[in-house]
């Protein structure tokens, strides 16, 4: 199975502590698990109020250097492996809310998760689309990568911004079977990937419509596309509708999220 050893190794070594996503560094760090070079992986005490963590990694640091937190939730020993990520535009916070929800709550079983909440945490932390470079992040990827200016500007050239290298490294190491990239407010699943069956399941299960995102014609360069051309596993784009509510959340859509990757709370 790919990178199961890797990813064993690396739970082994992660007793997590209460991390705030977009506070310092943990102060104390573990030794890097072997074939995870560069993952600082935090040491310490049992993490109270997030049961359902069974590590944490900072996978890097945006451009003012916040920290970007993976946190490892189920069984590591599962046949399929799962990233979800939240936040990569900061303005849209919401998207980040289902994925904490499944962090701090109850365990998981059935499936080897990561949930990276806050992947922008400079734009998160301003309320702005972009990253503190002016980057949107969601055109920065190396795939189908166009010069962009304005509202989608895409950097001086693929996987330019810090943020856009810690991910496609993440990725490349965890190596999911599938990864869900959650956005706001186009209220929709993008059909548009490797595994289409995966696509009506996730809609059906966190109630949103099929629908084409097509960025404004402007799509280049995103995470998306950038995983389902170069990674063995599929990728999808899931948008939240602009205002969710509170019980859409934090139990619609996490517990919709779950049961279609095949997890169950413990």
């Amino acid at each position: 199975m790919r990178a199961r050893s890797v990813l064993v190794a690396a739970a082994t070594l992660v007793l997590t502590a209460t991390i705030l996503p977009a506070g310092p560094a943990p102060a104390a760090s573990a030794p890097t698990a072997p074939g995870a070079t560069g993952a600082a992986v935090s040491a310490a005490p049992a993490l109270r109020g997030r049961p359902a963590v069974i590590g944490t990694r900072i996978i890097g640091r945006s451009v003012r250097h916040r920290p970007i937190y993976a946190f490892h939730l189920g069984d590591p020993d599962a046949r399929k492996t799962v990233v979800f990520i939240g936040a990569m535009h900061g303005d849209e916070q919401q998207s980040s809310a289902p994925l904490k929800h499944l962090r701090d709550h109850r365990p998981i079983r059935g499936v080897n998760l990561w949930v990276i909440p806050v992947m922008n945490p400079d734009g998160y932390a301003r309320g702005s689309r972009k990253n503190a470079r002016g980057v949107d992040l969601n055109r920065n990827f190396p795939v189908r990568w166009r010069d962009l200016d304005g509202v989608y500007e895409s950097g001086p050239h693929p996987a330019s911004e810090p943020e856009t290298k810690s991910v496609l490294k993440f990725l490349r190491r965890v190596d999911p079977d599938h990864m869900v990239s959650l956005h706001q407010p186009l209220r929709g699943v993008d059909p548009r990937t490797k595994n289409p069956v995966f696509a009506r399941r996730l809609a059906h299960n966190i109630y949103l419509p099929i629908r084409r995102i097509d960025c404004g014609g402007v799509c280049h360069g995103t995470m998306t596309q950038w995983f389902n051309k170069r990674r063995p596993g599929d990728s999808i784009t899931a948008e939240l509708a602009a205002h969710p509510r509170p019980r859409y959340l934090n139990k619609v859509c996490p517990n919709g999220m779950l049961r279609t990757v095949g997890g169950r709370r413990g």
